[in-house]
């Protein structure tokens, strides 16, 4: 039995595994700086998945062992209550830094030879940081921080490829868009601020109990920060800027942003309007934000699927496929209801993103593969592909079925426990406009599937060597998502068990 922090360590060191990012992050540029020029990837990629690995290992112990939780004295508030650390933060820690390691470690052969890697290894780890005290986040100014310093490594991450005129367009773009939600996003605190005189979560909660004759400006303060939590998860119709970002960007950074990022937004989301805008409290006087991500998961998830299937471009299907999975995410803050079962739907929405973590980052570290390899990016392009990298194409089929959700891989029992809360509380059209959507998915995935292992090759299909780094991290990606098979009900119980605490 492992032991809880509360009674072996002080209290701050419930952020040791944004601390241990922070400092890898440091480490580099310590690195860098004193051999400027060095192009020794081993030592700049080994900190990181070191630092990352780490990380991961204390987030982990900290969740097993019910640091934060209830039965270990509740809640660790630090910094006047600004931060929390408590299981949903540990949770997402744990998705955050697992995918770090796994792009880290694709990074290694992807960047073989290329400028400036220890800038990359830097804004990744600095980008997780963010991610990791969006997660633990407990007051509105502490969000907008922390999700400026996810953001704005992103940017850079976006345009590494400084000669690519894709990765360049696509990161400007990206910037761009990035920088109207934050404005929409702080216009929004404000508002809320001006309403309820505090930033902290629990207090504006409090505060909006006195407010119906401000409930309009409250309301549209709520729409807003909405806004700026659809631009973090890519969802619609603040969509428009990530399938641009994840194909002009290199293929490790799309398996982050696509994964880790999306996740953190949904991380702040979920606290944020659960805490903050308690359902039962604010929808009756008006304030019906339910509603609003209702429609937001209905058509995302559509809109998403819909546009994935008409893709000839992998890494671009794999793009609005994301979006497709931010609308099933959506159901966790869509389905809840005043004295509901929110903690099992808003649970498997976590585990969800929890499954989708490993098999959406191995998808992309997979065409980073295909572009190391020089394949090609359309479906033609990966005809007969099996023949030459089978092991690598086992573990895309695994994860192509585990996004379309069919059994016994981990997308489709965290699915089903999603559609399940859904029906629970009583939204079976949701559930409903989820499977549609997933039975449609199954087309375009079935497509990557039909290519690498029935259609020939259209030409001569020649691959180089198999870098060791990316067949690590795609191995690992697939592993993780096929021990997620056995593994699904500790994981669906941990994210039910730890959602319910908000409630």
């Amino acid at each position: 039995m492992l032991e809880p922090l509360q009674t072996t360590l002080p209290e701050w060191a419930a952020l040791a595994p944004t601390l241990v990012l922070a400092t890898t992050a440091l480490v580099l540029l310590v690195i860098d700086s004193i051999d400027p020029d060095s192009k020794n990837a081993l030592v700049l990629a080994g900190t990181s998945v070191v630092g990352a690995v780490v990380a991961l290992g204390l987030a982990g112990w900290f969740l097993l062992a019910g640091t934060g939780q209830e039965g270990t004295g509740g809640p660790i508030y630090l910094f006047g209550d600004a931060v929390v650390v408590d299981g949903m933060a540990l949770f997402f820690m744990a998705i955050f830094t697992a995918v770090t390691a796994m792009v880290c470690l694709g990074a290694y052969d992807y960047l073989k030879d290329r400028e400036y890697q220890a800038e990359f290894y830097t804004l990744v780890l600095f980008a997780a940081t963010g991610m990791t005290l969006m997660a633990a986040s407990n007051s509105l100014a502490t969000v907008f921080v922390s999700l400026e310093l996810a953001s704005l490594p992103s940017y850079v991450l976006v345009a590494y490829l400084k000669r690519d005129r894709g990765s360049v367009e696509a990161g400007l773009k990206y910037f761009l868009i990035g920088a109207l939600s934050s404005a929409v996003f702080v216009f929004g605190i404000s508002l809320i601020y001006a309403v309820t005189g505090s930033l902290v979560l629990g207090d504006v909660a409090a505060g909006l109990q006195g407010a119906d004759q401000f409930v309009g400006i409250a309301g549209i303060g709520v729409l807003m920060i909405a806004g700026g939590f659809a631009f973090k998860t890519a969802s619609v119709p603040f969509h428009f800027w990530a399938p641009e970002a994840y194909e002009g960007a290199p293929a490790p950074v799309s398996a982050f942003l696509s994964s880790a990022s999306k996740a953190a937004g949904f991380a702040v989301a979920f606290r944020v309007f659960v805490t903050a805008f308690p359902v039962g409290e604010v929808v009756p006087m008006g304030i019906d934000w339910v509603l609003a991500f209702q429609v937001l998961a209905v058509v995302t998830m559509t809109l998403g699927n819909f546009a994935a299937a008409t893709q000839s471009n992998v890494k671009r299907m794999l793009a609005y496929s994301s979006i497709g999975h931010a609308g099933y995410a959506l159901i966790g803050l869509a389905a809840l209801t005043a004295g509901g079962q929110n903690g099992d739907v808003l649970g498997a929405s976590m585990t969800h993103l929890f499954v989708y973590g490993f098999m959406n980052t191995g998808a992309f570290l997979f065409i980073a593969l295909t572009e190391y390899w020089d394949v090609g990016r359309t479906f033609e392009d990966f005809n007969g592909l099996a023949t030459k990298a089978p092991m690598a194409c086992v573990a895309m089929t695994v994860f192509m079925f585990s996004l379309a959700g069919l059994p016994p891989f981990g997308g489709f029992f965290s699915k089903y426990a999603l559609f399940l809360g859904a029906v629970e509380n009583g939204f079976v059209f949701l559930a409903a406009v989820g499977a549609i959507n997933s039975a449609l998915s199954l087309f375009y995935y079935s497509r990557v599937v039909k290519a690498m292992w029935i259609e020939e090759p259209s030409g001569d299909l020649e691959i180089g060597s198999r870098p060791t780094g990316l067949y690590v991290a795609v191995l690992f990606a697939a592993v993780g998502t096929m021990l997620l098979l056995p593994g699904i009900g500790p994981v669906v119980e941990t994210g039910q068990s730890v959602a319910a605490a908000l409630f």
